[in-house]
Protein backbone atom coordinates (compact mmCIF):
# COMPACT_ATOMS: atom_id res chain seq x y z
CA UNK A 1 0.00 0.00 0.00
CA UNK A 2 1.36 3.03 -0.64
CA UNK A 3 2.80 5.80 2.31
CA UNK A 4 -0.33 8.22 1.90
CA UNK A 5 -2.76 5.73 2.62
CA UNK A 6 -1.16 4.48 6.09
CA UNK A 7 -1.94 6.11 9.53
CA UNK A 8 0.59 5.60 12.37
CA UNK A 9 -1.02 6.42 15.59
CA UNK A 10 -1.23 5.39 19.29
CA UNK A 11 -3.51 5.97 21.89
CA UNK A 12 -1.95 7.75 25.21
CA UNK A 13 -3.93 8.69 28.63
CA UNK A 14 -3.88 8.65 32.28
CA UNK A 15 -4.64 5.03 33.58
CA UNK A 16 -8.03 4.10 33.71
CA UNK A 17 -9.51 6.99 31.24
CA UNK A 18 -10.54 4.13 28.50
CA UNK A 19 -7.59 3.50 26.36
CA UNK A 20 -8.37 -0.38 26.04
CA UNK A 21 -12.02 0.18 25.39
CA UNK A 22 -11.53 2.85 22.84
CA UNK A 23 -9.19 0.40 21.00
CA UNK A 24 -12.25 -1.98 21.47
CA UNK A 25 -14.32 0.29 19.63
CA UNK A 26 -12.12 0.91 16.58
CA UNK A 27 -11.21 -2.90 16.35
CA UNK A 28 -14.77 -3.51 16.02
CA UNK A 29 -15.63 -1.09 13.63
CA UNK A 30 -12.67 -2.38 11.50
CA UNK A 31 -14.52 -5.65 11.25
CA UNK A 32 -11.31 -7.31 12.40
CA UNK A 33 -13.45 -10.00 14.96
CA UNK A 34 -16.58 -11.54 14.69
CA UNK A 35 -19.58 -9.85 17.24
CA UNK A 36 -19.77 -13.84 18.57
CA UNK A 37 -16.29 -13.65 19.15
CA UNK A 38 -15.43 -10.01 20.64
CA UNK A 39 -14.50 -9.90 24.52
CA UNK A 40 -13.65 -6.67 25.81
CA UNK A 41 -10.06 -5.64 26.43
CA UNK A 42 -9.52 -7.59 23.23
CA UNK A 43 -5.79 -6.58 23.19
CA UNK A 44 -5.35 -7.08 26.56
CA UNK A 45 -4.03 -11.01 26.27
CA UNK A 46 -2.49 -11.52 29.42
CA UNK A 47 -4.66 -12.82 32.22
CA UNK A 48 -2.94 -10.53 34.86
CA UNK A 49 -4.35 -7.21 32.41
CA UNK A 50 -7.96 -8.58 32.79
CA UNK A 51 -8.16 -9.67 36.49
CA UNK A 52 -6.90 -6.10 37.30
CA UNK A 53 -8.16 -3.79 34.28
CA UNK A 54 -4.64 -2.37 33.54
CA UNK A 55 -3.13 -2.19 30.34
CA UNK A 56 0.73 -3.32 31.06
CA UNK A 57 1.90 -4.53 27.57
CA UNK A 58 1.55 -2.10 24.81
CA UNK A 59 -0.06 -3.98 21.33
CA UNK A 60 -0.73 -3.34 18.07
CA UNK A 61 -2.98 -3.74 15.50
CA UNK A 62 -3.54 -3.20 11.39
CA UNK A 63 -7.52 -1.80 11.15
CA UNK A 64 -8.99 -0.85 7.39
CA UNK A 65 -11.08 1.79 7.18
CA UNK A 66 -12.64 3.22 4.34
CA UNK A 67 -12.96 7.28 4.33
CA UNK A 68 -15.71 9.44 3.57
CA UNK A 69 -14.04 10.06 0.22
CA UNK A 70 -13.63 6.34 -0.98
CA UNK A 71 -10.18 5.69 -0.15
CA UNK A 72 -9.04 2.40 1.75
CA UNK A 73 -6.72 3.40 4.71
CA UNK A 74 -4.64 1.42 6.89
CA UNK A 75 -4.42 2.42 10.23
CA UNK A 76 -2.01 1.01 12.54
CA UNK A 77 -2.97 1.12 16.19
CA UNK A 78 -0.55 0.82 19.08
CA UNK A 79 -2.53 0.26 22.55
CA UNK A 80 -0.35 1.75 25.43
CA UNK A 81 -0.13 1.65 29.49
CA UNK A 82 -1.55 4.33 31.85
CA UNK A 83 0.55 3.40 35.17
CA UNK A 84 3.52 5.77 35.90
CA UNK A 85 5.12 2.47 36.36
CA UNK A 86 5.46 1.80 32.36
CA UNK A 87 6.14 4.86 30.76
CA UNK A 88 8.72 2.86 29.47
CA UNK A 89 6.35 0.90 27.33
CA UNK A 90 4.61 4.49 26.46
CA UNK A 91 8.15 5.76 24.56
CA UNK A 92 8.36 2.85 22.54
CA UNK A 93 5.17 2.83 20.97
CA UNK A 94 5.08 6.19 20.68
CA UNK A 95 8.80 6.24 18.44
CA UNK A 96 6.43 3.71 15.94
CA UNK A 97 3.86 6.60 15.42
CA UNK A 98 3.29 9.89 13.79
CA UNK A 99 0.02 10.59 15.99
CA UNK A 100 -1.16 10.44 19.12
CA UNK A 101 -4.93 10.10 20.56
CA UNK A 102 -4.75 12.15 24.36
CA UNK A 103 -7.56 10.70 25.86
CA UNK A 104 -9.15 12.79 28.57
CA UNK A 105 -11.85 11.74 31.04
CA UNK A 106 -14.64 13.69 31.01
CA UNK A 107 -15.70 12.99 34.59
CA UNK A 108 -12.33 13.47 35.87
CA UNK A 109 -10.64 15.82 33.42
CA UNK A 110 -6.80 16.13 33.06
CA UNK A 111 -4.36 14.19 35.72
CA UNK A 112 -0.69 13.65 36.08
CA UNK A 113 0.06 11.13 33.52
CA UNK A 114 -2.27 12.67 31.02
CA UNK A 115 0.45 15.76 30.82
CA UNK A 116 3.19 13.55 31.12
CA UNK A 117 2.41 11.17 28.29
CA UNK A 118 1.67 14.70 26.25
CA UNK A 119 5.17 15.92 26.61
CA UNK A 120 6.61 12.48 25.77
CA UNK A 121 4.85 12.63 22.40
CA UNK A 122 5.81 16.33 21.74
CA UNK A 123 9.29 15.27 22.14
CA UNK A 124 8.74 12.86 19.31
CA UNK A 125 7.09 15.73 17.36
CA UNK A 126 3.69 13.53 16.89
CA UNK A 127 0.11 15.30 16.16
CA UNK A 128 -2.07 15.01 19.19
CA UNK A 129 -5.82 14.65 19.04
CA UNK A 130 -7.58 15.26 22.42
CA UNK A 131 -10.47 13.43 22.34
CA UNK A 132 -12.63 13.73 25.43
CA UNK A 133 -14.34 10.20 26.23
CA UNK A 134 -16.90 9.41 28.82
CA UNK A 135 -19.23 12.03 27.37
CA UNK A 136 -21.75 9.44 28.24
CA UNK A 137 -21.48 9.52 32.07
CA UNK A 138 -23.83 11.21 34.49
CA UNK A 139 -20.95 13.19 36.22
CA UNK A 140 -19.32 14.22 32.66
CA UNK A 141 -18.55 17.90 32.70
CA UNK A 142 -17.50 18.47 29.38
CA UNK A 143 -16.93 22.66 29.49
CA UNK A 144 -14.47 21.90 32.47
CA UNK A 145 -12.92 19.07 30.28
CA UNK A 146 -11.95 21.97 27.40
CA UNK A 147 -11.07 24.35 29.92
CA UNK A 148 -8.25 21.91 30.99
CA UNK A 149 -7.08 21.23 27.26
CA UNK A 150 -6.85 25.10 26.98
CA UNK A 151 -5.46 25.86 30.47
CA UNK A 152 -3.30 22.80 31.60
CA UNK A 153 -2.63 21.44 27.59
CA UNK A 154 -1.85 24.32 25.63
CA UNK A 155 -3.99 22.62 23.38
CA UNK A 156 -6.82 23.67 21.07
CA UNK A 157 -10.04 22.84 22.78
CA UNK A 158 -11.96 23.06 19.85
CA UNK A 159 -10.63 20.97 17.74
CA UNK A 160 -11.44 17.83 20.22
CA UNK A 161 -13.45 15.26 19.62
CA UNK A 162 -16.38 14.11 21.94
CA UNK A 163 -16.83 10.27 22.64
CA UNK A 164 -17.90 7.69 24.34
CA UNK A 165 -15.71 4.67 24.11
CA UNK A 166 -18.31 2.15 25.63
CA UNK A 167 -21.38 3.26 23.97
CA UNK A 168 -19.60 3.77 20.57
CA UNK A 169 -20.37 7.26 20.33
CA UNK A 170 -18.47 9.79 17.83
CA UNK A 171 -16.20 7.08 16.44
CA UNK A 172 -17.08 7.72 12.86
CA UNK A 173 -15.75 11.27 13.61
CA UNK A 174 -12.76 9.48 15.48
CA UNK A 175 -11.80 7.96 12.34
CA UNK A 176 -12.02 10.62 9.89
CA UNK A 177 -9.76 12.68 12.35
CA UNK A 178 -6.99 10.12 12.56
CA UNK A 179 -7.28 9.95 8.68
CA UNK A 180 -7.32 13.56 8.11
CA UNK A 181 -4.99 14.91 10.60
CA UNK A 182 -2.15 12.91 11.46
CA UNK A 183 0.08 12.80 8.73
CA UNK A 184 1.15 10.15 6.29
CA UNK A 185 4.46 8.47 7.01
CA UNK A 186 7.58 9.63 5.10
CA UNK A 187 10.05 7.26 3.69
CA UNK A 188 11.00 5.87 0.45
CA UNK A 189 10.49 2.07 -0.66
CA UNK A 190 13.41 1.69 -2.81
CA UNK A 191 16.13 3.32 0.02
CA UNK A 192 18.35 0.73 1.70
CA UNK A 193 16.23 -1.11 4.39
CA UNK A 194 15.77 0.66 7.98
CA UNK A 195 13.32 -1.02 10.39
CA UNK A 196 12.98 -0.14 14.48
CA UNK A 197 12.42 -3.12 16.84
CA UNK A 198 9.70 -1.51 19.32
CA UNK A 199 8.60 -4.77 20.96
CA UNK A 200 9.43 -8.70 20.81
CA UNK A 201 7.68 -11.89 21.85
CA UNK A 202 8.80 -15.73 22.13
CA UNK A 203 6.90 -18.41 20.42
CA UNK A 204 8.26 -21.88 21.44
CA UNK A 205 7.55 -23.65 18.42
CA UNK A 206 8.69 -20.35 15.94
CA UNK A 207 11.67 -18.81 17.76
CA UNK A 208 11.39 -14.89 18.40
CA UNK A 209 8.74 -12.95 16.89
CA UNK A 210 10.20 -9.57 16.28
CA UNK A 211 7.39 -6.61 15.94
CA UNK A 212 8.79 -3.63 14.17
CA UNK A 213 8.04 -0.26 12.30
CA UNK A 214 9.60 0.05 8.49
CA UNK A 215 11.16 3.64 8.17
CA UNK A 216 12.73 3.36 4.81
CA UNK A 217 12.85 0.12 2.32
CA UNK A 218 11.26 -3.08 1.97
CA UNK A 219 11.47 -6.44 3.86
CA UNK A 220 10.37 -9.52 2.34
CA UNK A 221 10.45 -13.43 2.61
CA UNK A 222 14.29 -14.65 1.95
CA UNK A 223 16.21 -11.66 2.61
CA UNK A 224 18.91 -11.61 4.99
CA UNK A 225 18.55 -9.05 7.70
CA UNK A 226 21.05 -7.47 10.30
CA UNK A 227 20.77 -6.44 13.82
CA UNK A 228 22.84 -3.51 13.70
CA UNK A 229 23.57 -3.20 17.40
CA UNK A 230 25.17 -6.94 17.32
CA UNK A 231 25.77 -7.54 13.70
CA UNK A 232 23.56 -10.76 13.94
CA UNK A 233 22.53 -12.20 11.33
CA UNK A 234 19.41 -14.18 10.02
CA UNK A 235 16.92 -15.16 6.81
CA UNK A 236 13.93 -13.91 6.92
CA UNK A 237 11.16 -17.04 6.59
CA UNK A 238 8.00 -15.12 7.38
CA UNK A 239 6.70 -11.32 7.35
CA UNK A 240 3.60 -10.18 8.01
CA UNK A 241 1.07 -8.04 10.04
CA UNK A 242 -1.13 -7.94 13.26
CA UNK A 243 -5.04 -8.18 12.99
CA UNK A 244 -5.04 -9.90 16.31
CA UNK A 245 -3.75 -12.85 14.87
CA UNK A 246 -0.58 -12.98 12.99
CA UNK A 247 -1.22 -12.12 9.62
CA UNK A 248 1.40 -13.57 6.83
CA UNK A 249 1.66 -10.77 3.62
CA UNK A 250 4.34 -10.93 0.96
CA UNK A 251 6.40 -8.07 2.43
CA UNK A 252 6.44 -4.60 4.40
CA UNK A 253 7.48 -1.55 3.18
CA UNK A 254 8.24 2.08 3.99
CA UNK A 255 5.28 2.73 6.65
CA UNK A 256 4.25 -0.41 7.81
CA UNK A 257 4.08 -1.86 11.29
CA UNK A 258 4.11 -5.76 11.37
CA UNK A 259 6.72 -8.57 12.53
CA UNK A 260 8.44 -10.85 10.61
CA UNK A 261 10.39 -14.48 11.78
CA UNK A 262 13.77 -15.56 10.91
CA UNK A 263 14.04 -18.44 13.48
CA UNK A 264 16.09 -16.74 16.00
CA UNK A 265 16.63 -19.06 19.06
CA UNK A 266 19.62 -17.11 20.62
CA UNK A 267 17.06 -14.98 22.79
CA UNK A 268 19.85 -11.98 23.77
CA UNK A 269 20.57 -11.46 19.89
CA UNK A 270 17.17 -9.46 19.95
CA UNK A 271 17.56 -6.05 21.67
CA UNK A 272 14.07 -3.32 21.69
CA UNK A 273 15.08 -0.39 20.46
CA UNK A 274 17.43 -1.57 17.95
CA UNK A 275 17.63 -1.15 14.30
CA UNK A 276 17.36 -3.76 11.22
CA UNK A 277 18.86 -3.43 8.11
CA UNK A 278 19.57 -5.61 5.09
CA UNK A 279 22.70 -7.41 5.59
CA UNK A 280 23.66 -7.15 1.47
CA UNK A 281 22.78 -3.45 1.18
CA UNK A 282 23.02 -2.08 4.84
CA UNK A 283 21.81 1.35 5.83
CA UNK A 284 24.47 3.50 7.08
CA UNK A 285 23.52 4.76 10.62
CA UNK A 286 21.05 2.97 12.52
CA UNK A 287 17.64 4.81 13.85
CA UNK A 288 18.18 7.00 17.09
CA UNK A 289 16.76 4.38 19.61
CA UNK A 290 14.35 4.68 22.80
CA UNK A 291 15.54 6.53 26.08
CA UNK A 292 17.73 4.20 28.18
CA UNK A 293 15.58 2.85 30.50
CA UNK A 294 16.80 3.40 34.50
CA UNK A 295 15.62 1.12 36.61
CA UNK A 296 14.62 2.58 39.98
CA UNK A 297 13.40 -0.39 42.45
CA UNK A 298 16.07 -3.33 43.10
CA UNK A 299 15.53 -6.95 44.10
CA UNK A 300 16.55 -10.21 44.09
CA UNK A 301 14.67 -12.84 42.75
CA UNK A 302 15.45 -17.08 43.90
CA UNK A 303 13.91 -19.98 43.05
CA UNK A 304 12.06 -22.06 45.77
CA UNK A 305 13.62 -25.04 44.89
CA UNK A 306 17.54 -24.54 43.87
CA UNK A 307 17.61 -26.86 41.31
CA UNK A 308 15.14 -24.81 39.31
CA UNK A 309 17.84 -22.23 38.53
CA UNK A 310 18.49 -22.93 35.11
CA UNK A 311 15.14 -22.71 34.28
CA UNK A 312 14.32 -19.65 35.88
CA UNK A 313 17.38 -18.17 33.96
CA UNK A 314 15.80 -19.26 30.98
CA UNK A 315 12.46 -17.80 31.93
CA UNK A 316 14.20 -14.37 32.55
CA UNK A 317 15.59 -14.52 29.08
CA UNK A 318 12.02 -15.30 27.25
CA UNK A 319 10.61 -12.46 29.98
CA UNK A 320 12.96 -9.77 29.37
CA UNK A 321 12.31 -10.26 25.43
CA UNK A 322 8.98 -8.84 26.18
CA UNK A 323 9.68 -6.82 28.84
CA UNK A 324 12.75 -4.92 27.54
CA UNK A 325 12.61 -2.57 30.88
CA UNK A 326 13.39 -5.39 33.08
CA UNK A 327 17.23 -5.83 34.13
CA UNK A 328 19.10 -8.64 36.02
CA UNK A 329 22.31 -9.84 36.71
CA UNK A 330 23.41 -13.25 38.57
CA UNK A 331 23.44 -12.86 42.66
CA UNK A 332 23.67 -15.30 45.30
CA UNK A 333 22.27 -15.50 49.29
CA UNK A 334 23.79 -18.03 51.80
CA UNK A 335 20.05 -18.30 52.81
CA UNK A 336 18.58 -19.05 49.47
CA UNK A 337 21.34 -20.21 47.07
CA UNK A 338 21.86 -18.62 43.84
CA UNK A 339 19.23 -16.49 41.88
CA UNK A 340 19.06 -12.79 40.19
CA UNK A 341 19.31 -9.05 41.19
CA UNK A 342 16.71 -7.59 39.01
CA UNK A 343 15.65 -4.00 38.66
CA UNK A 344 12.12 -2.51 37.91
CA UNK A 345 11.06 0.82 37.05
CA UNK A 346 8.50 0.58 40.40
CA UNK A 347 6.41 -1.66 42.27
CA UNK A 348 3.71 -2.87 40.60
CA UNK A 349 6.14 -3.66 37.63
CA UNK A 350 7.31 -5.95 40.87
CA UNK A 351 4.30 -7.29 41.22
CA UNK A 352 3.34 -8.20 37.36
CA UNK A 353 7.00 -9.65 36.78
CA UNK A 354 6.29 -11.83 40.01
CA UNK A 355 2.90 -12.53 38.69
CA UNK A 356 4.38 -13.32 35.06
CA UNK A 357 7.08 -15.59 36.00
CA UNK A 358 4.75 -17.35 38.22
CA UNK A 359 1.67 -17.91 35.52
CA UNK A 360 3.68 -17.73 31.96
CA UNK A 361 6.23 -20.23 33.14
CA UNK A 362 5.35 -22.03 36.08
CA UNK A 363 8.08 -20.47 38.33
CA UNK A 364 7.92 -20.54 42.05
CA UNK A 365 10.04 -17.68 42.91
CA UNK A 366 11.03 -15.91 46.17
CA UNK A 367 11.46 -12.04 46.07
CA UNK A 368 13.27 -10.23 48.66
CA UNK A 369 12.14 -6.81 49.92
CA UNK A 370 12.70 -4.44 47.73
CA UNK A 371 15.64 -1.61 46.81
CA UNK A 372 16.42 2.15 45.73
CA UNK A 373 20.37 2.83 44.69
CA UNK A 374 22.04 4.95 47.27
CA UNK A 375 25.56 6.77 46.77
CA UNK A 376 27.79 5.82 49.50
CA UNK A 377 31.02 8.19 50.34
CA UNK A 378 33.66 6.10 52.29
CA UNK A 379 36.21 7.77 54.47
CA UNK A 380 38.64 7.04 51.95
CA UNK A 381 37.68 8.92 49.57
CA UNK A 382 35.43 6.85 47.51
CA UNK A 383 32.06 7.10 45.90
CA UNK A 384 30.26 3.64 45.50
CA UNK A 385 26.37 2.89 44.53
CA UNK A 386 24.72 0.05 46.65
CA UNK A 387 21.24 -1.44 45.98
CA UNK A 388 22.00 -4.16 47.97
CA UNK A 389 22.15 -4.54 51.95
CA UNK A 390 24.44 -7.71 51.54
CA UNK A 391 27.01 -4.88 49.40
CA UNK A 392 26.67 -2.02 51.78
CA UNK A 393 30.04 -1.67 53.67
CA UNK A 394 30.87 -1.65 57.19
CA UNK A 395 29.78 1.37 59.56
CA UNK A 396 33.34 2.23 60.03
CA UNK A 397 34.11 2.69 56.78
CA UNK A 398 31.15 4.75 55.87
CA UNK A 399 31.56 8.28 55.94
CA UNK A 400 27.89 9.64 54.74
CA UNK A 401 24.90 8.24 52.35
CA UNK A 402 23.03 9.84 49.83
CA UNK A 403 19.37 8.72 48.48
CA UNK A 404 17.57 9.65 45.03
CA UNK A 405 14.48 11.79 45.01
CA UNK A 406 11.76 12.26 43.22
CA UNK A 407 10.29 15.53 42.02
CA UNK A 408 6.17 14.31 42.28
CA UNK A 409 3.14 15.80 40.88
CA UNK A 410 0.09 15.22 42.56
CA UNK A 411 -3.53 16.47 41.28
CA UNK A 412 -6.23 16.45 43.67
CA UNK A 413 -9.73 17.52 44.14
CA UNK A 414 -9.70 20.13 47.27
CA UNK A 415 -11.59 18.28 49.58
CA UNK A 416 -8.52 15.88 49.86
CA UNK A 417 -5.97 18.16 50.05
CA UNK A 418 -5.40 18.62 53.71
CA UNK A 419 -4.82 14.46 54.17
CA UNK A 420 -2.54 14.15 51.38
CA UNK A 421 0.14 16.82 52.17
CA UNK A 422 -0.32 14.97 55.87
CA UNK A 423 0.40 11.54 53.84
CA UNK A 424 3.51 13.10 51.99
CA UNK A 425 5.13 14.99 55.01
CA UNK A 426 4.48 11.99 56.76
CA UNK A 427 6.93 10.17 53.77
CA UNK A 428 9.55 13.16 54.57
CA UNK A 429 8.05 15.28 51.56
CA UNK A 430 8.86 19.06 51.18
CA UNK A 431 6.33 21.23 49.37
CA UNK A 432 7.84 23.05 46.63
CA UNK A 433 4.61 24.25 44.75
CA UNK A 434 1.08 24.15 45.11
CA UNK A 435 -1.10 26.17 42.41
CA UNK A 436 -5.19 25.61 42.21
CA UNK A 437 -6.18 24.99 38.45
CA UNK A 438 -9.40 25.67 39.16
CA UNK A 439 -12.17 26.03 41.88
CA UNK A 440 -12.25 22.09 42.33
CA UNK A 441 -8.43 20.58 41.50
CA UNK A 442 -5.14 21.60 42.82
CA UNK A 443 -1.99 20.64 41.79
CA UNK A 444 0.85 19.85 44.49
CA UNK A 445 4.62 19.50 43.85
CA UNK A 446 7.05 17.94 46.50
CA UNK A 447 10.56 16.71 46.89
CA UNK A 448 10.54 13.37 48.66
CA UNK A 449 12.50 10.37 48.83
CA UNK A 450 12.06 7.70 46.37
CA UNK A 451 12.80 5.00 49.27
CA UNK A 452 9.43 6.46 50.63
CA UNK A 453 7.22 6.15 47.83
CA UNK A 454 8.42 2.41 46.81
CA UNK A 455 6.24 0.29 49.75
CA UNK A 456 2.94 1.83 50.22
CA UNK A 457 2.63 5.47 49.09
CA UNK A 458 0.68 4.71 45.92
CA UNK A 459 -2.22 2.56 47.97
CA UNK A 460 -2.50 5.24 50.68
CA UNK A 461 -3.27 7.82 48.60
CA UNK A 462 -5.43 6.36 46.24
CA UNK A 463 -7.33 5.40 49.50
CA UNK A 464 -6.92 9.29 50.89
CA UNK A 465 -8.72 10.44 47.94
CA UNK A 466 -10.97 7.68 47.29
CA UNK A 467 -9.20 7.29 43.79
CA UNK A 468 -9.90 10.36 42.92
CA UNK A 469 -6.01 12.19 43.20
CA UNK A 470 -3.38 11.62 40.09
CA UNK A 471 0.27 10.60 40.69
CA UNK A 472 3.29 11.56 38.12
CA UNK A 473 6.81 11.72 38.97
CA UNK A 474 10.36 12.76 37.59
CA UNK A 475 13.81 11.21 39.98
CA UNK A 476 15.29 14.51 39.98
CA UNK A 477 18.93 14.23 42.11
CA UNK A 478 20.50 12.11 45.08
CA UNK A 479 20.08 14.43 49.13
CA UNK A 480 22.36 13.16 52.02
CA UNK A 481 20.34 10.80 54.07
CA UNK A 482 20.70 8.76 57.52
CA UNK A 483 21.38 5.37 55.88
CA UNK A 484 21.63 2.24 58.11
CA UNK A 485 21.85 -1.78 56.89
CA UNK A 486 19.17 -3.38 59.24
CA UNK A 487 19.34 -6.72 59.53
CA UNK A 488 17.11 -9.55 60.38
CA UNK A 489 18.91 -12.15 63.29
CA UNK A 490 16.83 -15.34 63.42
CA UNK A 491 17.97 -17.89 66.14
CA UNK A 492 21.15 -16.27 66.21
CA UNK A 493 22.07 -16.30 62.59
CA UNK A 494 21.89 -13.43 60.51
CA UNK A 495 19.20 -14.01 57.35
CA UNK A 496 21.19 -12.22 54.52
CA UNK A 497 18.10 -12.38 52.26
CA UNK A 498 15.97 -10.31 54.59
CA UNK A 499 18.61 -7.19 55.52
CA UNK A 500 17.40 -3.93 54.15
CA UNK A 501 19.06 -0.65 53.89
CA UNK A 502 16.57 1.94 55.84
CA UNK A 503 16.42 5.53 56.77
CA UNK A 504 17.76 5.42 60.57
CA UNK A 505 14.87 6.95 62.30
CA UNK A 506 12.24 4.57 60.67
CA UNK A 507 14.64 1.94 61.39
CA UNK A 508 13.04 0.59 64.36
CA UNK A 509 9.50 0.77 63.21
CA UNK A 510 10.76 -1.31 60.17
CA UNK A 511 12.09 -3.81 62.23
CA UNK A 512 9.78 -4.16 64.62
CA UNK A 513 6.79 -4.93 61.93
CA UNK A 514 9.22 -7.04 60.19
CA UNK A 515 10.03 -8.95 63.71
CA UNK A 516 5.90 -9.29 64.32
CA UNK A 517 5.50 -10.73 60.95
CA UNK A 518 7.97 -13.54 60.82
CA UNK A 519 6.90 -14.33 64.26
CA UNK A 520 3.28 -14.66 62.86
CA UNK A 521 4.73 -17.02 59.54
CA UNK A 522 7.46 -18.90 61.04
CA UNK A 523 6.15 -22.76 62.39
CA UNK A 524 6.50 -23.87 66.35
CA UNK A 525 9.74 -26.00 66.75
CA UNK A 526 10.42 -27.81 70.42
CA UNK A 527 12.99 -24.74 71.07
CA UNK A 528 12.19 -21.40 71.57
CA UNK A 529 13.10 -19.21 68.49
CA UNK A 530 14.36 -15.47 68.85
CA UNK A 531 13.84 -13.31 65.78
CA UNK A 532 15.63 -9.96 66.02
CA UNK A 533 16.13 -6.81 64.23
CA UNK A 534 19.69 -5.20 64.84
CA UNK A 535 21.46 -2.45 63.61
CA UNK A 536 25.69 -3.49 63.68
CA UNK A 537 25.80 -5.24 66.89
CA UNK A 538 23.00 -3.44 68.62
CA UNK A 539 19.62 -5.18 68.76
CA UNK A 540 16.62 -2.43 68.09
CA UNK A 541 13.49 -5.13 68.29
CA UNK A 542 12.98 -8.58 69.41
CA UNK A 543 10.13 -11.23 68.90
CA UNK A 544 10.03 -14.64 70.44
CA UNK A 545 8.34 -17.76 68.69
CA UNK A 546 7.14 -19.67 71.90
CA UNK A 547 8.14 -23.39 71.91
CA UNK A 548 5.99 -26.86 71.59
CA UNK A 549 6.29 -27.94 75.17
CA UNK A 550 5.41 -31.52 76.80
CA UNK A 551 3.59 -31.24 80.15
CA UNK A 552 6.45 -32.45 82.00
CA UNK A 553 4.56 -32.04 85.59
CA UNK A 554 1.54 -34.16 83.84
CA UNK A 555 2.77 -37.17 86.53
CA UNK A 556 3.39 -35.07 89.49
CA UNK A 557 -0.22 -35.28 91.64
CA UNK A 558 1.65 -34.20 94.76
CA UNK A 559 4.73 -34.48 96.67
CA UNK A 560 7.62 -32.03 96.97
CA UNK A 561 7.81 -28.37 94.71
CA UNK A 562 11.55 -29.63 94.30
CA UNK A 563 10.93 -32.24 92.11
CA UNK A 564 8.71 -30.26 89.53
CA UNK A 565 11.62 -27.84 89.71
CA UNK A 566 14.25 -30.46 88.91
CA UNK A 567 11.74 -31.59 85.77
CA UNK A 568 11.18 -28.71 84.62
CA UNK A 569 15.15 -27.51 84.51
CA UNK A 570 16.11 -30.63 83.15
CA UNK A 571 13.13 -29.71 80.18
CA UNK A 572 15.06 -26.52 79.82
CA UNK A 573 18.55 -28.32 79.59
CA UNK A 574 17.42 -30.30 76.92
CA UNK A 575 15.19 -26.96 75.01
CA UNK A 576 19.33 -25.59 75.18
CA UNK A 577 20.88 -28.48 73.87
CA UNK A 578 18.28 -28.61 71.07
CA UNK A 579 18.33 -25.10 70.08
CA UNK A 580 22.00 -25.24 69.62
CA UNK A 581 21.75 -27.82 66.94
CA UNK A 582 18.53 -27.05 65.71
CA UNK A 583 17.63 -25.33 62.24
CA UNK A 584 15.07 -23.13 61.38
CA UNK A 585 13.89 -22.90 57.95
CA UNK A 586 11.74 -20.07 56.59
CA UNK A 587 9.07 -20.80 54.92
CA UNK A 588 7.83 -18.62 51.60
CA UNK A 589 5.08 -16.90 53.45
CA UNK A 590 7.61 -15.69 55.61
CA UNK A 591 9.35 -13.42 52.83
CA UNK A 592 6.31 -12.23 51.48
CA UNK A 593 5.17 -11.54 54.67
CA UNK A 594 8.32 -8.95 55.08
CA UNK A 595 7.28 -7.05 51.74
CA UNK A 596 4.27 -5.55 53.34
CA UNK A 597 4.50 -2.79 55.55
CA UNK A 598 0.60 -2.71 56.22
CA UNK A 599 -1.98 -5.25 57.57
CA UNK A 600 -4.81 -6.01 54.52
Amino acid sequence: MRTQFIRNFCIIAHIDHGKSTLADRLIQKGRLVEDRNFQDQILDNMDIERERGITIKSQAVTIPYTSEDGNVYELNLVDTPGHVDFTYEVSRAISACEGALLLIDATQGVQAQTLSNMYLALEHDLEIIPVINKIDMQAADIPSAKQQIDRDLGLDSDSALLVSARQGIGIDALFEAIVNRIPSPQGGTNAPLQALIFDCHYDSYRGVVVHMRVFDGRIKRGMKVQFMSNGAVYEVETVGVFKLALVETDELSAGDVGYFLAGVKTVSDVRVGDTVTCADTPCTKPLPGFRDVKPVVFSSIYPVDSNDYEELKISLEKLKLNDASLIYEKDSSAALGFGFRCGFLGMLHVEVIEERLEREFNQSVIFTAPSVKYRVHLRDGQDIFVDNPLDYPEEGRVEGAEEPYIRSSIITPVTFLGNIITLCIEKRGTQTNMSYLDEKRVELMFDMPLAEVLFDFYDRLKSISRGYASFDYNITDYKPTKLVKLDIILNGKPVDALSQLVFKDNAYDRARVVCERLRDEIPRQQFKIPIQGAIGSQIIARETVNPLRKDVLAKCYGGDITRKRKLIEKQKEGKKRMRMVGDVELPQSAFLAVLKTKDE
